[in-house]
Order: C-alpha cells, then structure tokens, then sequence
C-alpha cells in the first residue's frame, strides 16, 4: 500500500521535472546563440576569405572567448596575410568578423582563452567549480561539419554519460612546451563522457545544464570508430567536454 502512494506521489514529479527541462531548453538556445561564434582565419585574397576552423563562445567582460586549443591555426599561420578571427552569427552583426588575439593557451587540456576586438557581446554564464553529476541532462551548441551545412548553430542533447579521466596527448611535438610537460607529468585530469553526438566543428563550443543554462564544459572531441570520414556516416555517439573548473583555471591564469 505504501509502495503504491509512494509511486503515485513521485511518478507526477519526474514528469514534471522532465517537462519543465524540455520547455526550458528553447530558452536557453535562444539566449545563448548570440554568444556561440565561429573561430577561423580571415584571408582577403582566399575564396571564401573566412576558412572556418571550430567554435567558440563569450565569456567574462564580453570581449572574451573561450575555445580548444587545437582549433587554432598552427604557429606561423597566422602571418602573411592571415588572420586569427572569430564570425557572429546572429543579431545585428551576423556575418561578419572580428579579430581575436589569443590571452593564454592550456594544451594540456585542450583550452585556449582568447581576446575579441570591437564592442563586448552577451557573456554566457559559468557554472561552479565542482563537476556535475553522472546521468546530469546537458545540451551543447556549435557549427557541426563546418559551412557543409550552412552556418548556422546547430544544438544537440545528451547526457553526461561518466566522470572519468584522461591525458589529451598533444596534437604535435611543438606542443610540448615545460608548462605542457609538467602537466603531462601530474597524471590525468578529470573530463566528462557525454551521451550525445558531437562532429568536427563543435570542438570548442559550450555544454549546457539544461536546468540551470549554465556552462558546464567545453565540447572537446568525438569517439571515432574507424576513419575520420566514419565521424560523420556512422558516429559513435561518445562525445567528450573539458569540465568548466579548468575554463575558470584558464581564465585566472592559473
């Protein structure tokens, strides 16, 4: 008798709590695609003159972007004509570009925190230092395949499959800098295991509570079962997120 009032009480609730995060979503992609921008380089004498690379977005004053460090063009692309910059999507200014610098870069875990010129843009908000839960509902927004589909922001779900641990080998041997060693050194560090699709393009873009809108983490890489090609014809659905304590390291310079 008990376990049955306890079933009619409860079973109302979660499917409230399912439907309220289903109708909160709408929202929350609404008032973050203004901050969701793509990364890439700008060449007045290339066709297109914007070659786009991943996905960034704002945070902080509004004049900051975070994305992943293997986004950027190796050293030494960024001369001779070619420049670091990000593209706004939406709004008044949709289309076009600013130049970027870039502030501080964490390749250990896949981070780089750059700087935008011109007027500051919606700032999405962090969540807190501590990890989220396993099983936490989570959404994440970006430019999957790039201009292929048309560039325009593209919002996947899942959720946050495992807690686990990694080491991000770096993407070259001049990525081993000391600072990248050391880390290297100290052992693995904690990321999320996502249950939800991401594809080349959304490296870089912002995960989502989908309770709360806060960022959790940092769309990082996708589990490819085969060649790089099977990414896109047969995914795996194993996607991964840097967690957002170590966006808050970047950004502290620590």
């Amino acid at each position: 008798m008990l376990m049955s009032i306890l079933r009619s009480v409860i079973a109302p609730l979660l499917i409230l709590s399912a439907t309220s995060a289903h109708a909160a979503l709408p929202k929350i992609v609404a008032a973050a695609k203004p901050s969701v921008l793509a990364v890439g380089q700008w060449n007045l004498t290339s066709s297109p003159r914007f070659t786009f690379r991943g996905t960034g977005f704002v945070v902080g004053d509004g004049n900051q972007i975070i994305t992943n460090a293997h986004v950027l063009p190796p050293a030494g692309e960024t001369t001779f004509g070619n420049e670091l910059r990000v593209r706004i999507i939406t709004g008044a200014e949709a289309g076009t570009e600013r130049t970027v610098t870039v502030v501080n870069v964490d390749r250990a875990r896949d981070l780089a925190h750059l700087r935008m010129s011109g007027p500051a843009l919606p700032a999405l908000t962090l969540a807190g230092p501590d990890f989220v839960a396993e099983g936490s509902a989570v959404a994440f927004i970006g430019f999957p395949i790039g201009g292929l589909l048309g560039m325009a922001h593209v919002t996947h779900r899942g959720i946050v499959s495992s807690v686990t641990s990694i080491v991000l080998p770096p993407p070259n041997a001049g990525a081993l800098t000391p600072r990248a060693v050391a880390q290297l050194r100290e052992g693995a560090f904690t990321i999320y295991q996502l249950d939800g699709t991401a594809y080349p393009g959304n490296s870089g873009g912002p995960v989502f509570d989908v309770d709360t809108g806060q960022v959790i983490g940092v769309i990082n890489m996708v589990l490819i079962k085969g060649t790089r090609e099977s990414s896109l014809s047969t995914p795996s659905g194993i996607s991964y997120a840097i967690p957002i304590r170590f966006v808050r390291d970047l950004l502290e310079n620590r």
